[in-house]
């Protein structure tokens, strides 16, 4: 609201209603989080009760000691890092070139290329002859199976496309071509550097999806030391939950033991949780003014 300008009634009631509508927002966001975080050293049986419904009570660190003990975490962690760097540098050398040659109007068929990425947003090939495809192309059991298949998303493409459109001016390029600068040398010396939102936005976008994804590695790899973070923390919390179930018929001190195990086990839930999430959290503050000029510019505009 401009200064001088007074707010009439309606403008009031709508302010605060918008200020109850994101107080409400920001609960529902947050208390999740701080719930799993308190959880996780928390005593279990304090949990399982309901009497630790937001701040840590009866605190413990069984449940990280008992992630962090397990070596296999840690190559875990390597492998994750290695796909997601490598993925996501992939991503961006296929995705940025093509969605500025579509952002082109001299670029000759860019509507005939664009309509066939299209297609593959609506029909796909399914998870059978996708195996099949990866397999004669020898990429069974290597990091390539999880990168080469996702290099590109169409949608991505779509969304830096329309911030090429939008946000590098056309005198710009046509000035660079006059004084007898080459297509390449365009994109890499003068388009890239203006294009820091949006490289930002398609990183975290990219980056995060290959930091979250463990579907592709438990289809496609089968020797264990390439398995990613997120896929040797979903076995390990499948453990521990068959070994916290048990089965037959149980004596009072077999009981107990199992109820044993079943705590530990929820501990360990939540600590996995918290280990697979950190990361990314820690990274988005450092992208996130890029991450909303990139979005609005790339999706809006156009």
């Amino acid at each position: 609201m401009a200064a001088g300008v007074k707010e009439s009634k309606k403008d009031k009631i709508f302010l605060y209603c918008n200020y109850v509508y994101v107080f409400l927002a920001f609960i529902l966001v947050f208390y999740p989080v701080v719930y799993m975080f308190s959880a996780s050293i928390s005593d279990p049986k304090l949990v399982g009760s309901g009497e630790m419904w937001l701040l840590p009570k009866g605190i413990t660190f069984e449940g990280y000691i008992r992630v962090f003990e397990d070596s296999k975490i840690w190559t875990g962690y390597a492998n994750t890092i290695l796909y997601t760097v490598v993925g996501t540098f992939v991503n961006l050398f296929v995705t940025l070139p093509a969605a500025y040659a579509l952002s082109r109007k001299d670029f000759v068929g860019r509507g005939f290329f664009m309509a066939m990425f299209m297609v593959t947003m609506f029909f796909g090939g399914g998870l059978i002859p996708s195996y099949l495809l990866i397999k004669e192309l020898g990429m069974i059991d290597s990091m390539w199976a999880l990168i080469i298949p996702s290099a590109a998303s169409i949608w991505h493409i779509i969304v830096s496309r329309t911030f090429f459109q939008s946000s590098i001016p056309k005198e710009l390029q046509e000035a660079a071509q006059i004084d007898g600068c080459t297509n390449m040398r365009l994109f890499i010396k003068i388009i890239l550097p203006l294009s820091t939102p949006i490289i930002a936005v398609m990183a975290l976008f990219y980056g995060v999806g290959h930091w979250n994804s463990y579907f592709s590695a438990m289809i496609y790899l089968n020797d264990a030391s390439q398995y990613p973070l997120q896929l040797i923390l979903r076995q390990i919390l499948v453990l521990q939950q068959t070994a916290a179930q048990g089965g037959g018929a149980i004596d009072i001190a077999s009981a107990a033991a199992l109820n044993n195990k079943a705590e530990i086990a929820s501990l360990v839930k939540y600590a996995v949780i918290i280990v697979a999430t950190v990361p990314i959290i820690a990274v988005y503050p450092f992208l996130q003014r890029f991450f909303v000029q990139g979005v609005m510019i790339g999706s809006v505009k156009g």
